[in-house]
Order: C-alpha cells, then sequence, then structure tokens
C-alpha cells in the first residue's frame, strides 16, 4: 500500500503564488509517474501536470507557463509551483502516483483545497 500526502494549498489572491508538496510513503520501489489533478466544483478532474522518473514533464495548456513540477525521487516527493494563480484555478489539487512494487498500481492523496480570490 501507499500513501500519498498533500500540503501547501490555501487561500491566494489572483495573481499570487503557490507550492503544492506530495509526499509519497509505503511499499514503492520505484514510482514513475507523479503528477497533479484538479477538480473544481461541477467540473471533471483534470491533468495540471505530471512528471516522469526520467525527468520529462506534462502540462495542461490552462496552466503552461505559470506552473513548474519538480521531483525529489530521493524522497520520494513531488511539487507543483504555480504563479499568475487565476480565480479559474481554484480546486481541489490532488496528487497521483503510478508506483511499482510487484506491479504498477496508481495511488491518490485526499486532495488539498486552492482558493484563488478575485
Amino acid at each position: 500500500q501507499v500513501h500519498l500526502v498533500e500540503s501547501g494549498g490555501g487561500l491566494v489572491q489572483a495573481g499570487g503564488s503557490l507550492r503544492l508538496s506530495c509526499v509519497a510513503s509505503g511499499s514503492i520501489y520505484i514510482i514513475h509517474v507523479m503528477g497533479w489533478y484538479r477538480q473544481a466544483p461541477g467540473k471533471q478532474r483534470e491533468s495540471v501536470a505530471r512528471i516522469r522518473s526520467d525527468g520529462t514533464t506534462d502540462y495542461a495548456d490552462s496552466v503552461k507557463g505559470r506552473a513548474t513540477i519538480s521531483r525529489d525521487k530521493a524522497e520520494n516527493t513531488a511539487y507543483l509551483e504555480m504563479n499568475s494563480l487565476k480565480p479559474e484555478d481554484t480546486a481541489v489539487y490532488y496528487c497521483y502516483a503510478r508506483v511499482e512494487f510487484v506491479d504498477e498500481s496508481d495511488y491518490w492523496g485526499q486532495g488539498t483545497q486552492v482558493t484563488v480570490s478575485s
């Protein structure tokens, strides 16, 4: 079993910045991918950013140029830094990891609320 714990959410003014952290713990051999999804009220969960074990990254078009995902492989931790925040970035942000132990499985954190005030 793998547990993901997010932190760093909160209330931010439009134009501000934040940094989310996600720590993975448990039965881990390799973390192939870590990423962030978000879900706003009444909307589907959407991918925000992800980083693979080789360091390559993907970003949603809505956050390109404003978000940076990084990873500390030794600490099984991923970070999402976002700047120039907009009210439409308001959502619950969920950490995601694809972890290999005996086989590959996907895990999710409980989510952290990010609210951007205008």
